[in-house]
C-alpha cells in the first residue's frame, strides 16, 4: 500500500509530526540522511504504527501515492535547496514539496516560483508549537502555490490544533506568505518572552520575591487577561525544583540563544520602514545577555543604584501586571502593522483575523488575547493599527498608569526593562500629534541640504534654506521611508 505523504528529516519536530499524522489515519513514509535514525525511529516511537521506513530518496518517492507529497523538516537555508535539487529528478509534474522548517520568506518565494516553472507545486508552511505542538496539534501557516492547497489541506488541517472545532491551519497567501507570517509570529514570541522576563526581573530583583511567591503570581495572572501558554509555562518553571530542592531557574546561566527569526523580523521591519521597536529590543536583549563575561566585568566597575523598594508591594505587583499586558498589546500591534505593510508590498493579501485564529491554539504565543484581535479585525477588516480598535483603546487606558510605574521602578532601581520601556515610548510617540522630527529635518537640511516640508504649505512641496549664508541653493535628493 502506498503512503499518503513522505517526510524527510527525523529530528524532534519531524518525528512528532509523523506520529501525529499516523494518529490521524495517514500512512507516512520517512527518510533521514542518517539511515540509522530511520531504523531507530521504527523500532522505537513508531513501533506498531503504519509508518514506512525508507533508506533512499528514490525509495521514499516510489513509496508515495500520486500526486506525491514530500514534506521537508530539515535545517533552513542551503539544505532545503539541496534536497529540492535531489528530489526534482525523481518527481513528476503535479507533485508537491512542503517545507515545514523556519525558512526565510524570500527563499520560499524564490523556490515557489522556480518550481512552478518545472510544474512542481511548492508550499512553505510555518509550523509552531514545539515538540508538544508537533505531536498533538501545532499551528500551521501554509503559503506558496495555492494549486496544491486542496491536496494537502486534509492532512495539514487534520494534524493541526483545534479551537472550538476550528483548525489552526488555513491558507495564508501566495509565495512566501506562510513563512512570512511564521517569521512575524516568532518575532512576537521574542517580544512576549522578553516582556515576561522583565516582569520576572522586576518581581525578583525589585520586590525581592521568592520563586514560590512568583509562581503564585504568574499562576494567578494566567487566570486573567494575560492567560497564555507562555505565562502558564513561566509559572511551572518557577515551581520546578532541582535535585537539592532549590529552584532550578536560579541555576540556569543568563545567556539567551536565538535562531534568527526574530532578527529577520527586525531587518524586514527596517526595510519596510515600520517601527518594530519592542521586538527589536527583545532581539537586542538576547544579544546583550550573550555578553556574559563583559557584563560581569562591567558590574564590578560601574556603579548602580541600590535595589531597595519601599512602597506598596501589592500595588506594584498589579502595576507590573498592567505593564506586561499593555506592552504585550504594543508587541502585537507592531507585528500586525508590519504584516499589513508586507501584505501590500509583497501582494500577500493576508487575512489578519484568520491569522489571529490560527495562533489561538498549538503555537507558542497562543493566548486568550488573540480572540480580542480576531474581534477587532472582524469589526474593521481595514484596521490600520490594533491600537485604534475600541477594545484596545480601553485596555491601554486602564493599564497605562501601572505601566509607567513599572518602568519607573526599573529606572529607579537600575533594573533594565528595554521591551517595556520601548513599548511605552512607541505608544507615546504613536499618539503624539507633533514629534520633534521638525528639528531633525532642519538639521538634515543644515548639514546636507536634504530639504524639508512646511506645515503652512501643501504636503509634497520641499524647501531648502541656506542656514549659514554661505551655502548654495542646490538641494540634495529626498528619500522618504
Amino acid at each position: 500500500m502506498k503512503a499518503n505523504i513522505g517526510l524527510i528529516g527525523l529530528a524532534v519536530m519531524g518525528q512528532n509530526l509523523v506520529l501525529n499524522m499516523n494518529d490521524h489515519g495517514f500512512r507516512v513514509a520517512v527518510y533521514n540522511r542518517t539511515l540509522s535514525t530511520v531504523d531507530e525511529f521504527l523500532a522505537g516511537p513508531a513501533k506498531n504504527t503504519q509508518v514506512m521506513g525508507t533508506h533512499s530518496l528514490e525509495e521514499l518517492v516510489d513509496s508515495l501515492e500520486s500526486p506525491r507529497i514530500v514534506m521537508l523538516m530539515v535545517k533552513a537555508g542551503e539544505v532545503v535547496d539541496q534536497y529540492i535539487g535531489k528530489l526534482l529528478p525523481l518527481l513528476s509534474p503535479g507533485d508537491i514539496i512542503i517545507d515545514g522548517g523556519n525558512s526565510l520568506f524570500t527563499d520560499t518565494t524564490r523556490r515557489t516560483q522556480s518550481l512552478q516553472e518545472k510544474s512542481i507545486h511548492y508550499i512553505g508552511a510555518g509550523v509552531s508549537g514545539g515538540e508538544e505542538g508537533a505531536r498533538h496539534g501545532p499551528s500551521i501557516m501554509p503559503g506558496g502555490d495555492k494549486a496544491a492547497w486542496t491536496t494537502v489541506k486534509p492532512i495539514l488541517q487534520a494534524i493541526s490544533a483545534k479551537v472550538g472545532g476550528h483548525p489552526c491551519c488555513e491558507w495564508v497567501g501566495d509565495n512566501g506568505a506562510g513563512h512570512y507570517v511564521k517569521m512575524v509570529h516568532n518575532g512576537i514570541e521574542y517580544g512576549d518572552m522578553q516582556l515576561i522576563s522583565e516582569a520576572y526581573h522586576l518581581l525578583s530583583e525589585g520586590l525581592k520575591l521568592s520563586a514560590d511567591e512568583m509562581h503564585d503570581i504568574f499562576a494567578e495572572w494566567n487566570l486573567g487577561v494575560l492567560s497564555s501558554y507562555l505565562i502558564e509555562i513561566t509559572a511551572n518553571i518557577l515551581a520546578y525544583r532541582d535535585e537539592n530542592g532549590q529552584p532550578l531557574l536560579e541555576k540556569i546561566l543568563d545567556t539567551a540563544g536565538q535562531k534568527g527569526t526574530g532578527k529577520w523580523t527586525g531587518i524586514n521591519a527596517l526595510e519596510l520602514g515600520i517601527p518594530l521597536t519592542l521586538i527589536g529590543e527583545a532581539v537586542f536583549a538576547r544579544c546583550l545577555s550573550a555578553q556574559k563575561e563583559e557584563r560581569v566585568r562591567a558590574a564590578g566597575l560601574l556603579p548602580k543604584p541600590p535595589r531597595q523598594f519601599n512602597g506598596d508591594r501589592k500595588a506594584m505587583i498589579d502595576a507590573i501586571r498592567d505593564a506586561l499586558y499593555a506592552a504585550k498589546i504594543i508587541s502585537y500591534a507592531q507585528g500586525f502593522r508590519l504584516m499589513r505593510e508586507a501584505s501590500e508590498e509583497y501582494g500577500f493579501s493576508l487575512n489578519y483575523g484568520e491569522i489571529a485564529l490560527m495562533w489561538r491554539g498549538g503555537c507558542i504565543i497562543r493566548s486568550r488575547f488573540l480572540n480580542d484581535i480576531k474581534q477587532a479585525y472582524d469589526t474593521n477588516p481595514e484596521l490600520k493599527n490594533l491600537l485604534l480598535a475600541d477594545f484596545f483603546i480601553e485596555a491601554m487606558e486602564k493599564a497605562e498608569a501601572g505601566w509607567r510605574k513599572a518602568v519607573m521602578l526599573g529606572v529607579e532601581l537600575g533594573i533594565p526593562t528595554p521591551a517595556m520601556a520601548s513599548g511605552l515610548a512607541y505608544y507615546d510617540g504613536y499618539r503624539s500629534e507633533r514629534l520633534p522630527a521638525n528639528l531633525l529635518q532642519a538639521q538634515r537640511d543644515y548639514f546636507g541640504a536634504h530639504t524639508y516640508e512646511r506645515i503652512d504649505r501643501p504636503r509634497g512641496e520641499f524647501f531648502h534654506t541656506d542656514w549659514t549664508g554661505h551655502g548654495g541653493k542646490t538641494a540634495s535628493s529626498t528619500y522618504n521611508l
